[in-house]
């Protein structure tokens, strides 16, 4: 039997997406959403309200990197979706994390998180919320590639977001081989 919950966001897995931008004093910033994805082959789609300091900043500066967040630095993660831009302008010097400048687009990459999307602003419409992101470069620490210059889950450990229960889970385990094990059905 299924039980009916209601118009919730239970869609499952849901990334935790680290967003960096620099302000107006070129200081970086960073913030934690669930809500996005791919949304076309060089786009990414977030939902991040206009009041946030890092809407402001993207719609200032055009530019945006987007992480994902790691076990290793699940603290500093969910800190960044607790502390407010607004409120503490050195979020990421508190973290402990430290940025470089993405040659890409105007900037930061958190250096501690291991995969970044560089993304340019293609729009950002206040009242869906919804910002567009044009991605530019893909940058990974080699840390997390095995020999065949892919990323080895095992040594990346993105975390995802449960919202029914409020908490990150690691994923980790391969379970099948996508574009394969449906064959054996479709025979």
């Amino acid at each position: 039997m299924r039980k009916n919950f209601g118009v919730k966001t239970y869609l499952y897995p849901q990334p935790v997406l680290i967003i960096a931008s620099y302000d107006e004093n070129n200081i970086p910033n960073a913030m934690n959403a669930a809500w996005g994805g791919i949304s076309e082959e060089d786009q990414i789609s977030i939902c991040i309200s206009a009041d946030h300091k890092t809407t402001k900043n993207i719609i200032k500066r055009k530019a945006f990197t987007v992480s994902s967040a790691t076990k290793k630095y699940l603290s500093e993660c969910d800190y960044f979706g607790i502390e407010s831009g607004n409120n503490n302008i050195n979020k990421i010097e508190k973290a402990n994390m430290h940025t470089i400048k993405s040659e890409f687009v105007d900037a930061p990459i958190i250096l501690e998180l291991p995969l970044a999307l560089e993304c340019e602003l293609i729009s950002y419409n206040e009242e869906s919320c919804i910002l567009k992101g044009r991605i530019k470069n893909v940058s990974i620490d080699e840390s997390i590639l095995n020999e065949n210059n892919k990323i080895d889950i095992n040594k990346f450990e993105p975390i995802s977001f449960d919202p029914m229960n409020a908490k990150y889970l690691l994923v980790k385990e391969i379970v099948g081989n996508a574009f394969s094990d449906g064959l054996k059905i479709k025979k």
